[in-house]
């Protein structure tokens, strides 16, 4: 009878339960869908993509999926078609029981975006399921005394679908005494009741079988039917009673097992075994067996498990009281259980960023989660928190489910990850709480240059040092992590004299350590600027500079050199005149010297070291200068032979000697007569005296024919040797002024101790006239350099326009000393290749003296 019905009907019911479905979309911000139970897996529910203003292949590029909390999933989506299925059949009935409406709720959660959107899908309800009696047969038993309109309780049937499909009506098969009777309840439960029509004769029919069907309103109509057998007994004309019809009690859930609830009580007025009652469960179910146990005799209703509110919040159950004479009564049995707070709210993480950028705008999600509480009322209300002293804040989204977002920029080289605790706690009486802890690292990013401890850095190195060796070495640092902290060292490019500072030092790009390449002279390089260059290797890389000086600290590496007097190529050495009236700290000549190195390696000190007459002559300890330290007496010897030693301060102690002959007369004709008046000595030497004064009038006379010769060539050589002197500095122009002790700049270097000489013709003779010595600061006296060459006049000038070039130009006074150097080799050079001959004859005599 149901299968013709069922199979017209299916067809059309499910086109009209999708059509419906595909017209339900999104309103005030929840997608609602209605789908039909008992579709195949991967039936259409509705096009997601669409209602999420999504395209369908965007599904799967954004990170769209279903996230629901503790049960089956039964939908899923299609990546390609955009649309959301089945994932499985389902069975309405197995979901919501008995409710009127059937809901499935779960969230759509798109990744990249981190939103979530409720979906609500009702589950509509097809007739699927049959009415059914607990039993396929039952025993009705009856008195033969019962008066006509007797009602008797037949079992009832129970349908699972709901509505119109749910039970409708009943069906007895056709008989003379009974009829059928429906009875209502306030649970919407239709039970049905025997009606005695006619009188019982147990004589004639003990037994009456009867057909009873229980039928739905779905389409097709399903049904079912139990046989019903109605045992006619003798008189038994009173039944039990219960003291009321229906039982109601309320027990918290967490009551122990065993507590028992209440009794039922029914009374019956009779007497032997049809007074004596029996109290058992009608149609109970099987949850209801095995959570109640009644006590068949007492009727005390007790716990045989623990009730649970958030399972079941309350029990319906109809409890029989029959006496022995088969008449019963009945009475209807309500246990509400009450909420207690006895879950603990749960997180459930959905969501997680494990790091984050330290660049971060404000408001960046973290976290999605979700908070459960099973229980309900204020024990199920749910409160989120998290501790104040973070740049982080809860915001609750849809559903119970919160974000977690940053509320500032963050800082890794200050926090570089953090322990964030989430408190869940519920209002209930105590509250339950639970926490959990999500830790967040926070990614470097290059937001800091490397550091050096100082501004600057000086360091120093005594010169001639080997070559290769360490000198200083520099360290920075970088907050950052990683690539963003490994520090590479460099030098500035930059130039010194000229040369590339690369040619002097170079540094270790990773230690910083700074390296000599060569050996350094202080007497070239005195200090070096350099600057240090730490870069990261960060993207776009970072940077930092440091100045390093580097000062070059001297050693005493250089002897003392003299100036003047100057050694005489021919191997002689140079005479000095010194009068024989001099006065005691007359001034004979001065011992210039130099040195090359600085400060106390370059104090030069002077003294005589040996002298052919003791006390005859001193020299000044800081300014070289030879004086007489008494007056010059008859006995003392024309020839005067003197050893002075000039010496530094450094350590170890360098020195240079210089020889001094000093020849003590007036004139030089003074000089010849001493020597002709001098008396034989007991020295083999002196009887060839005679024979050497006859040489040296010869060598005179001589002297006047060379010296045109000379002055011719002189000449000529003069304009060339000029040039050379303008493209060599000599070897002292690296001296610094500076190194010249006991002089008074340029002209001090070029003072000189020099005779003028006359030649006269008298009688066919020739005298020497000797006037007195010109012991000026200069050179040469300026005029007799006028008289002589008006040419060297304009070269005078022009070194002296150039010494105030140099005086003017303070700035740098390495091209200063260099210039000087110049000027005074210039002078020099004026002074031997000019004016020098106009003194030859005298000079060629004081060194045949010298010889003497």
């Amino acid at each position: 009878m149901a299968d013709p019905l069922r199979g017209w009907g299916c067809r059309e019911l499910l086109l009209l339960f999708l059509f419906l479905g595909t017209r339900w979309g999104a309103r005030a911000g929840q997608i609602r869908y209605s789908v039909p139970e008992e579709l195949d897996k991967g039936s259409f529910v509705g096009n997601i993509a669409r209602d999420l203003g999504l395209q369908p292949g965007e599904l799967a590029e954004r990170g769209v999926r279903i996230v629901s909390r503790g049960r089956t999933q039964l939908f899923a989506l299609n990546p390609g078609s955009g649309s959301l299925v089945t994932a499985g059949r389902i069975d309405r009935e197995e979901l919501c029981a008995q409710s009127a409406r059937c809901l499935v709720s779960f969230n759509i959660l798109v990744e990249n975006t981190m939103k979530i959107y409720g979906v609500e899908v009702e589950i509509i309800d097809i007739n699927d399921n049959f009415p059914r009696f607990r039993d396929e047969e039952v025993k009705v038993k009856v008195n033969e005394n019962a008066a006509t309109g007797t009602r008797l309780v037949l079992p009832f049937a129970r349908d699972a679908d709901v509505g119109v499909n749910s039970l409708q009506s009943y069906q007895l098969s056709s008989n003379m005494h009974f009829s059928l009777d429906e009875k209502s309840e306030s649970d919407g439960q239709k039970y049905p009741e025997l009606v005695l029509e006619q009188p019982l004769d147990r004589e004639k029919v003990s037994v009456h079988d009867l057909l009873l069907t229980a039928l739905d309103g779905g389409e097709p109509i399903l049904s079912s039917t139990t046989h019903v057998r109605v045992v006619v007994l003798d008189a038994n004309d009173n039944a039990p009673q219960f003291t009321r019809s229906e039982y109601r009690v309320s027990v918290p859930e967490n009551i122990p097992v065993g507590t028992r609830l209440l009794t039922l009580t029914a009374t019956d007025p009779d007497e032997g075994i049809n007074g004596k009652l029996t109290y058992v469960f009608r149609n109970e179910e099987d949850k209801i067996s095995e959570t109640f146990q009644l006590d068949s005799n007492l009727g005390e209703i007790s716990t045989v498990q623990s009730l649970d509110y958030e399972e079941s919040i309350f029990y319906l159950m109809e409890v029989v009281a029959q006496d022995g004479g088969a008449l019963l009564a009945s009475a209807k049995v309500v246990v509400t259980v009450q909420d207690v707070n006895d879950n603990v709210p749960e997180m459930i993480l959905t969501s997680l960023a494990s790091s984050i950028s330290e660049d971060c705008l404000p408001g960046t999600v973290i976290a999605l989660f979700s908070v459960h509480d099973g229980d309900s009322g204020e024990n199920g209300e749910i409160t989120c928190s998290i501790p104040r002293n973070l740049p982080f804040k809860l915001e609750k989204s849809v559903d119970n489910y919160y974000h977690l977002l940053t509320t500032r920029a963050l800082d890794r080289e200050e926090v570089s990850d953090y322990n964030i605790t989430i408190t869940v706690i519920d209002h209930g009486n105590p509250p339950l709480s639970t926490e959990n802890h999500i830790s967040l690292k926070v990614a470097d990013i290059n937001d800091n240059p490397p550091i050096f401890p100082h501004t600057s850095y000086s360091t120093y190195i005594p010169e001639n040092n080997p070559r290769g060796i360490s000198i200083f070495s520099v360290t920075a640092h970088d907050p950052d992590s990683g690539n963003n902290a490994q520090i590479t060292y460099s030098l500035a490019k930059d130039t010194l004299q000229g040369t590339p500072l690369s040619s002097y030092v170079s540094i270790n790009s990773d230690t910083g350590v700074l390296y000599a390449l060569g050996s350094f002279d202080y007497e070239q390089v005195t200090e070096l600027q350099l600057w240090v260059t730490a870069s990261d290797s960060g993207n776009p890389p970072l940077s930092s500079n440091v100045s390093l000086s580097l000062f070059v600290l001297d050693r005493n590496d250089n002897a003392p050199e003299i100036l003047y007097p100057t050694l005489p190529t021919d191997g002689s050495t140079g005479v000095e005149l010194a009068p024989r009236s001099a006065e005691p700290g007359y001034l004979v000549t001065k011992v210039v010297a130099v040195d090359r190195d600085s400060g106390q390696n370059a104090w030069l000190s002077y003294r005589l070291l040996k002298a052919s007459e003791p006390g005859l002559f001193s020299v000044g300890l800081h300014t070289g200068e030879v004086r007489t330290a008494r007056a010059l007496l008859d006995r003392d010897a024309l020839k005067q032979s003197l050893v002075v030693v000039v010496q530094d301060h450094g350590q170890p102690t360098l020195s240079a000697t210089v020889t001094l002959t000093v020849a003590v007369a007036d004139s030089i004709p003074d000089v010849l007569a001493d020597l002709g008046s001098l008396e034989p000595s007991a020295n083999p030497n002196d009887s060839d005296l005679t024979l050497y004064l006859v040489v040296a009038v010869a060598a005179v006379s001589c002297v006047f024919l060379a010296f045109v010769i000379m002055l011719l060539a002189l000449r000529l050589r003069r304009w060339h040797t000029s040039r050379l002197l303008q493209a060599s500095g000599g070897r002292l122009t690296s001296v610094p002024a500076s190194h010249f002790v006991g002089m008074d700049g340029v002209q001090a270097f070029l003072q000189t101790y020099s005779h003028e000489v006359s030649l006269t013709a008298d009688s066919g003779k020739s005298h020497l006239i000797f006037p007195q010595p010109n012991y000026a600061d200069t050179l040469i006296s300026h005029e007799s350099c006028e008289k002589s060459e008006p040419l060297l006049v304009s070269e005078k000038i022009n070194a002296n326009e150039e010494l105030e070039a140099v005086q003017e130009s303070p700035s740098d006074p390495g091209i200063g000393r260099s210039v000087r150097s110049s000027l005074a080799l210039r002078r020099t050079d004026f002074y031997q290749r000019i004016c020098r001959p106009r003194q030859i004859k005298e000079s060629l005599l004081l060194r045949i003296l010298g010889i003497i």
